[in-house]
C-alpha cells in the first residue's frame, strides 16, 4: 500500500507525540524523593525472590537509593550545606576527611578520635564513582591535610551496577591523584573483608576483596602514599568479618572500629610525616 506524502508526516506526528506522554507519564510515575542521602539505612536483607528492576532488594532503602541516582548520582546534596558551613582549618590544624561509604559513615570519630579535627563523609551505599564525583566538594575544597580514603567492597556488590575490579582501582587512583595534585596526603586503606553480602548473596567478593587489597598495597608504595590495612587485622579464615566484629559481616561492630582506630591514627600520622 502506497502512503502519501502527508500521510507518512501525520503517522510520525502521532508516534512522537504518544511517545512524549508515555515518557511524561513515566517521569511522574515515581517522583524524586526530597529526602537527603543521610537518611538512608544500612541495607537490609530480604528473601531474594523480592527484587527490584535493578536487581536491587525491594525495599524502602534500595526504592530511595536507585531515585537517588536519578537525581544526584553522587549525593553531592548529601554534605552541600555542612562543607559551606565549615570554616577553613585554623593555622597549624592537622585536618583530616574520612571520605567513604557506610562503613565510614558508621564510624564515630568524635569518640574514636577524641578532640582531633577529623571530618566524616560518609555516605551510605556509596561506590568509587559516586565518590569520585563528589571529591572536590567533600574533600578538595574542605582543605585537610590528610584524606583517607575507604571504599569499593560496594562496587563488588554491584550497588551502582556491574564493575570491575579495574574500574574500581582507577576510580581509586582518580582520588588519590586528585588529592596529591593538589597537596592533600593520602592514605589508602584496604576494603574489610566481606564472605558475603546480605543485599547481593553469591557474589563471592572475598577472593575479589584480597585482589583488590593487594593492588591498592601495590599502588600506595609506588606512588608514595600511605597504605592502611585494616583487612589483615579483622579478616577470618574465610577471608570475611567475624562475628564478634560485625553483626552482618559487612559493617563494624564498635568492636570491630576499635581495632580499626589505631591503624587509621598511625596511618594519619604517618602521612602527616611525608612531604606534600
Amino acid at each position: 500500500m502506497n502512503l502519501g506524502k502527508s500521510t507518512i508526516i501525520a503517522i510520525a506526528k502521532a508516534r512522537f507525540f504518544a511517545g512524549a506522554l508515555l515518557l511524561a507519564q513515566a517521569g511522574t510515575a515515581q517522583p524524586a524523593s526530597q529526602a537527603p542521602a543521610a537518611q538512608l539505612a544500612t541495607p537490609a536483607a530480604v528473601p531474594a525472590t523480592q527484587t527490584s528492576p535493578s536487581g536491587h532488594p525491594n525495599n524502602a532503602y534500595w526504592q530511595e537509593h536507585d531515585r537517588q541516582l536519578l537525581f544526584d548520582f553522587g549525593g553531592l546534596a548529601h554534605f552541600k550545606d555542612a562543607d559551606m558551613r565549615l570554616a577553613a582549618p585554623a593555622p597549624g590544624e592537622n585536618r583530616v576527611v574520612f571520605l567513604g561509604d557506610s562503613i565510614t559513615q558508621g564510624w564515630n570519630l568524635d569518640q574514636s578520635f577524641p578532640g582531633k579535627p577529623y571530618i566524616n563523609r560518609g555516605i551510605s551505599g556509596q561506590t568509587t564513582p559516586q565518590m569520585l564525583v563528589r571529591f572536590r566538594q567533600d574533600v578538595i575544597d574542605l582543605q585537610p591535610k590528610v584524606v583517607v580514603i575507604l571504599g569499593g567492597t560496594n562496587d563488588i556488590a554491584g550497588n551502582t551496577g556491574p564493575m570491575t575490579l579495574e574500574q574500581t582501582e582507577e576510580n581509586l587512583a582518580s582520588m588519590a591523584d586528585l588529592a596529591s595534585a593538589n597537596g592533600i596526603r593520602v592514605a589508602l586503606c584496604s576494603a574489610l573483608p566481606a564472605f558475603d553480602y546480605a543485599w547481593a548473596p553469591g557474589l563471592t567478593p572475598a577472593p575479589k576483596i584480597a585482589l583488590l587489597n593487594a593492588w591498592l598495597r601495590g599502588y600506595a608504595m609506588a606512588k608514595g602514599f600511605v597504605y592502611v590495612d585494616y583487612y589483615s587485622a579483622m579478616k577470618d579464615e574465610r577471608g570475611g568479618l567475624p562475628p564478634a566484629l560485625s553483626k552482618d559481616g559487612v559493617h563494624p561492630l564498635p568492636a570491630g572500629y576499635v581495632v580499626m582506630t589505631p591503624l587509621a591514627e598511625a596511618g594519619i600520622e604517618k602521612a602527616l610525616k611525608r612531604r606534600e
